[in-house]
């Protein structure tokens, strides 16, 4: 094959297009994942994950997280440049096992809510939040 112009041009856009993929985030959001649960696996009930499926503005996007039973919540934004938004924990005496916040979102993304239940095993909620104004920059 001979090295051409048009060669060099689709080489390099190929090589702008992966170098701006959100690759490291998710690698970054999956080994926190890892961290929290220690590997273990996790029921896909039991999480209650509430946040809109559109976003005018990723500044302020309202989530809420209801786990009863819970001792520990961990939230992540998947596409964030930092994924851990936010960690809640919940003593014995809780009266509830829930927590509402504002996260910023950088654009369309994953939102993953992982509680520790009092027994040890994990559980887990998700839900896709598209997002039309970026609130990290984007």
């Amino acid at each position: 094959m001979e090295f051409t112009r048009r060669n060099a041009l689709a080489l390099g856009a190929g090589a702008l297009v992966l170098a701006g993929l959100p690759v490291k985030g998710y690698a970054a959001g999956e080994a926190e994942i890892e961290a929290f649960t220690g590997g273990a696996a996790m029921a896909d009930t039991g999480v209650t994950l509430t946040a809109p499926e559109i976003a005018e503005n990723g500044n302020t996007v309202p989530i809420e997280v209801d786990a009863p039973g819970a001792v520990e919540i961990m939230v992540l934004a998947l596409g964030n440049p930092t994924p851990p938004v936010a960690t809640f924990k919940f003593g014995k005496l809780a009266a509830s096992h829930q927590a509402s916040t504002r996260i910023r979102l950088a654009g369309t993304q994953d939102v993953v809510a992982i509680a520790k239940m009092a027994d040890g095993t994990f559980a887990r909620a998700s839900s896709t939040v598209k997002v039309t104004i970026g609130g990290c920059g984007g």
